[in-house]
């Protein structure tokens, strides 16, 4: 197999005589691989941990199990070699050991000697970092994972194994993407356990090990795909423009030209569907749902902000095709303003690191983010390019209310059809859809203190005794359709 893009780019800066190469990667095995295949031919390996020192054992004798005494080694060997050092980043912190490392530096360039620290963890002092190169190791590609799993096919298929393996093109191709985003020995794993509970490869059992990812990140939630489109009343257009892009993250659509869906903002009255949107799209799409709380990103010690920021996106990408939802994200990115003087430009520097990677990402990421408060939301966010679309998300019209009104009895186990829905929808007039859903739900406890069904009655009863947030926020409601009407396109 040829070298990937990550590995021509380490053999160049390894030909190009860089003395210190950070590689950071959890693939200690598969980055291993990779590098002693660049090593060929000529050029000898050696390795150091803390638990092993050098290996192969230096024909002087001793292991320098010492991170000092196995750069002691490095500097006085004199072969063509690699030097990979393993988990250095927990000794990074000794001003001796980063001492040592910048007197290695010249000695480095004159010879053909190269040092690369490997680690999960990218840990630099501020010494180093003219003098390290540091290269984020990628994870393995759809065509790493397609021979991963020929492999595996093949190897159950000589075992006479009691599974079945065969699979179609476009069975292979979804299994394939849906192990995008887990390290060849994550994905080793998951394909066997597939094997051993489900008897062949279920996708399901592949998605459980995102979850795992996801849940040790800290900053992400994870949202089964539960809500259904048919859940959401109204919003056609919306509608309309997530089923015609249902297939886009798939093979055939990047062989037909077509670019992946880069994310949705919708912006609107509150309750009237938006995040019930967003965790629909999941479900329409049969992708995961990543749940971006913006405070857990803000974090008390100086720098962690955006090093979280930097690690959700990471996450993110690490286990797409995704949806990432952001909820109300008006909240999280309020003070860009006035953060310079407010809290020493920590959440400017993580909203440019968010718009940035919104313009930039390749990942197949989709970005459903929600708003309430437009004047909140920072105008560069608002530019071209960081979505596909801003859809405007009003109160439901009177048709939509009687299809809410269906949904949200149906979901209490009863007969829309024996209820008068054309009543409801024009008794409900300026309801938002959680309005409506509350109505519902109040009525019910009417009707269970009575000792009865629920009746049109009811919900009518507690329809007149309610105030809805057309009246309550009217102001804001008219300053947002103002501004929506030539900005944005109406959700319905």
């Amino acid at each position: 197999m040829p070298l990937s893009r990550v590995d021509n780019e380490i053999s160049t800066l390894i030909r190009a005589r860089y003395p210190i190469i950070y590689v950071v990667s959890w693939e200690e095995r598969r980055v291993e691989d990779a590098l002693r295949e660049i090593a060929r031919p000529g050029k000898k390996v050696y390795t150091w941990s803390l638990t092993h020192g050098i290996q192969p054992t230096p024909k002087t004798g001793g292991q320098a199990l010492t991170v000092l005494a196995a750069l002691e080694f490095v500097e006085g060997c004199d072969e063509d070699a690699l030097f990979i050092f393993k988990d250095m980043h927990a000794v990074l912190s000794d001003s001796i050991v980063i001492r040592r490392l910048r007197d290695l530096v010249n000695g480095l360039k004159n010879s053909r000697k190269t040092l690369l620290i490997l680690s999960p963890i990218l840990r630099l002092p501020a010494d180093l970092e003219k003098d390290v190169t540091v290269v984020d190791y990628n994870l393995p590609s759809y065509d790493e994972l397609g021979e991963l799993l020929d492999l595996i096919i093949d190897k159950m298929k000589r075992d006479k194994a009691d599974v079945n393996v065969d699979l179609t093109a476009d069975q292979r191709d979804s299994v394939i993407k849906a192990a995008q985003g887990l390290t060849l020995s994550e994905a080793e794993n998951v394909f066997a356990r597939s094997l051993v509970e489900k008897r062949s490869f279920d996708i399901s059992v592949i998605v459980k090990e995102k979850e795992q990812i996801v849940r040790k990140s800290g900053l992400l939630e994870y949202y089964p795909a539960q809500e259904k489109l048919a859940d959401v009343g109204g919003l056609v257009s919306l509608k309309d423009w997530l089923v015609k892009r249902g297939t886009a993250f798939s093979r055939s659509a990047r062989e037909f030209g077509l670019p992946e869906p880069r994310g949705i903002l919708l912006l609107g009255v509150q309750g009237c569907g938006k995040s019930l949107s967003a965790k629909a799209v999941g479900s329409l799409w049969n992708l995961p749902i990543l749940r971006l709380d913006v405070g857990k990103i803000f974090s008390g010690i100086v720098g962690s902000s955006e090093q979280n920021v930097r690690r959700a996106i990471q996450v993110a990408e690490s286990v797409a095709p995704v949806v990432l939802w952001m909820d109300e994200m008006e909240k999280g990115f309020a003070g860009v303003q006035s953060s310079p003087l407010s809290d020493a430009g920590t959440t400017s520097r993580v909203f440019g690191t968010f718009v940035t990677w919104l313009q930039e990402k390749t990942a197949p990421v989709f970005v459903v983010a929600t708003a309430n408060d437009i004047s909140q939301l920072p105008p560069e966010l608002l530019r071209k390019g960081r979505f596909d679309e801003i859809f405007f998300v009003d109160l439901p019209r009177e048709i939509d209310r009687k299809d809410i009104f269906a949904i949200h009895i149906t979901k209490r186990h009863r007969d829309p059809s024996a209820f008068d829905l054309a009543a409801l929808a024009a008794a409900s007039d300026g309801f938002s859809g959680a309005e409506i859903e509350q109505a519902v739900v109040s009525a019910m406890f009417d009707a269970f203190a009575a000792n009865r069904d629920l009746q049109t009655s009811d919900i009518l009863s507690t329809i007149q005794a309610s105030i809805p947030i057309s009246v309550t926020m009217a102001e804001q409601i008219a300053y947002l359709r103002a501004w929506a009407e030539k900005r944005a396109r109406g959700a319905e």
